[in-house]
């Protein structure tokens, strides 16, 4: 783990995309963080240790999806696949699909393992596998503001954990998606021709010795997500259910059976041309069930 010393920044950004705004000045204490994040060894450890069972490999109830055919209620989760050509970028089920079997033993689905990735970060965990996780090892999820601020690693209102340019000197600070998403991808540094997860700290670490703050996965936070920053001033003192003591999750969205939290850092199919996340202050919210391809999570405890 690596202490970050904690301090004040300014939290959100002007910039890109609303759920970014407003701009507050926030105040974080010192804690320890994770260098990069859980790994599929480090996570494998917690199964063995546990015999965990993550959502994506959990039965399904037939009573949580009326209407459904029984025979497609079966453990899966969702999985990438490139397009063969441009297509309209305003439906994401023209590259991600359901596949059965699919988890972090599977990430490609059923006939996949994790062959050559045992140092890269675990995928497809659901919030609930990051905080079974966390507990096990005597650790935390981030809240946050404490993500944001050690992403920054230092850097005053920069737009990229490393600075201002995203490719400084021409050189990949991150595992991203370079190329016309999601269709033309161009391989960097630890890639293969397909879009995919690379070994931890493949890339530089940002101010605070922290690999991957954004690329590669999202990560989880404890916070739960509203379009925008609350205005009420934070702190890091996390309540049992999540973000700051007092800070109850918003109602549900229509159809939705979950409370959606706030994921942070893009993945490695944040593109110029789609998402945009690969930064700091970029946020989006997911739901709590969410096990997906580009998802995964890392841990602090108190300083």
């Amino acid at each position: 783990m690596v202490c970050v010393p904690g301090g004040e920044f300014v939290m959100g950004s002007l910039d890109f995309f609303p759920e970014e705004q407003p701009l507050r000045t926030v105040s974080v204490e010192p804690f320890w963080m994770d260098a990069h994040p859980v790994t599929n060894t480090a996570f494998r450890r917690f199964v063995r240790a546990t015999d965990y069972v993550t959502m994506a490999e959990r039965e399904l109830n037939p009573a949580d999806f009326p209407g459904a055919d029984p025979a497609d209620l079966v453990p899966g989760a969702l999985v990438f696949t490139p397009t063969s050509g441009p297509v309209p970028l305003d439906d994401w089920r023209r590259w991600w699909s359901w596949s059965a079997g699919a988890c972090w033993r599977h990430p490609g689905g059923a006939g996949t393992n994790l062959d050559g990735r045992e140092h890269h970060p675990v995928i497809h965990i659901a919030y609930a596998d990051a905080a079974a996780y966390a507990e096990w090892a005597g650790k935390t999820l981030p809240s946050e503001e404490q993500w944001e601020f050690a992403a920054r690693g230092g850097l005053a209102e920069t737009t990229y954990a490393w600075g201002a340019e995203f490719e400084p000197r021409g050189r990949r600070m991150a595992n991203t998606w370079v190329g016309r998403f999601p269709w033309e991808f161009l391989p960097g540094r630890g890639q293969t021709a397909r879009p995919g997860t690379t070994k931890v700290a493949g890339y530089p670490p940002n101010g605070y010795g922290l690999f991957d703050m954004t690329g590669n996965v999202w990560e989880w936070t404890t916070d739960y997500f509203r379009p925008g920053h609350r205005e009420a001033p934070a702190t890091s003192c996390c309540s049992p259910t999540g973000g700051p003591a007092g800070f109850e999750p918003p109602p549900l969205e229509p159809g939705e059976r979950f409370a959606r939290r706030v994921v942070k850092g893009g993945s490695y199919l944040c593109a110029p041309n789609y998402c945009l996340r690969y930064r700091p202050a970029a946020r989006q919210g997911q739901t709590e069930d969410t096990a997906t391809a580009h998802l995964g999570f890392r841990c602090i405890t108190p300083n």
